[in-house]
């Protein structure tokens, strides 16, 4: 997949397009990708994803955003596993912003990304003010030359797939329910990096892994299973949060204790995938209190996995 930032290269050829933020690429963001490399291929056209960075409501509330699902490189990895051949990666800031509905169709939809076939939510809204819907893409594709179609809500047992469902599972420790939205196990990638080596005075060496996430959708122990080592996927338990009972911090970090595994993986990059919630991060009076809770925590995972 190609990656372009902004509009500054207009695309190879006509293009079919989606528009959106695919925040956690869930279930409803794959059926409209599948709805789109469908169509680009009868079209004999690429198929191309139109998204933001960064997400629209960090921009119009920046003291308040919502957690991101996703960093931009693991939502464009996604993006790629479903077979999207181009995608525009547009810097959201305040000039963007103000783009009316027409000028963001003749600048950016025909101008730019030469769009014939467009393919968007059903409660699709753009430009300044949200004052342009899918009544005024129809109309202006019959005057400049694309098609419009619109996709329906995907449901699972009555609710709709979103990021905002997505976010208040993993937010309330549903992470099962939000694997099945996601279609997907949810997941977080990083590097591993050296860290101040508690892990292994309390027995349990972790892997620390360095995260995009300033305010990751989750936070507790886990049962995890992590992918991008020799022989894996490895299963494990991961603390991801401000670690209460050492130094605070202010970035959130990623801890993960691999079972049965003890080779150097510095620099490795990994991918996390989050199974089973353990319990939330709480503050243990003293070491031999936190070093007892990790041992628990340890089997917990462990019979999760019923090893």
């Amino acid at each position: 997949m190609l990656v372009y930032r902004g509009f500054a290269q207009t695309a190879p050829s006509a293009t079919v397009l989606t528009i959106g933020n695919f925040d956690g690429v869930h279930l409803g963001h794959r059926a409209l990708l599948a709805r789109l490399t469908a169509a680009a291929a009868k079209a004999g056209l690429p198929a191309a994803v139109l998204t933001f960075e960064p997400h629209p409501r960090e921009f119009f509330a920046p003291h308040s955003p919502p957690s991101r699902l996703s960093t931009l490189r693991e939502k464009l990895e996604l993006i790629a596993d479903d077979g999207v051949d181009l995608t525009y990666v547009c810097h959201f800031n305040a000039r963007f912003a103000a783009f009316g509905p027409e000028e963001f169709i003749e600048r950016v939809l025909v101008g730019a990304l030469r769009v014939r076939h467009l393919i968007v939510g059903d409660d699709f809204r753009f430009g300044a003010r949200r004052a342009g819907n899918f009544a005024l893409l129809r109309e202006a594709g019959a005057h400049l030359g694309f098609q419009v179609e619109a996709m329906e809500s995907v449901t699972l047992n009555g609710e709709r797939a979103s990021s905002s469902a997505v976010r208040d599972a993993l937010q309330e420790g549903r992470l099962e329910h939000a694997a099945r939205l996601l279609g997907r196990p949810y997941s977080i990638d990083g590097r591993v990096v050296h860290g101040d080596k508690i892990g292994r005075q309390l027995g349990f060496a972790t892997a620390n892994i360095r995260i995009k996430h300033e305010r990751p959708p989750l936070q507790g122990v886990f049962a995890v299973e992590v992918k991008g080592l020799p022989g894996g996927p490895h299963r494990g338990a991961a603390n991801l949060g401000y670690r209460p009972s050492a130094n605070q911090v202010v970035r959130p970090l990623l801890e993960v204790h691999l079972f049965d595994f003890s080779a150097d993986i510095y620099g490795a990059h990994l991918n996390v995938r989050f199974l089973h919630k353990l319990r939330d991060e709480v503050k243990f009076p003293d070491f031999n209190a936190l070093k007892a809770q990790i041992a628990s925590d340890v089997e917990a995972a462990k019979a999760y996995f019923q090893l």
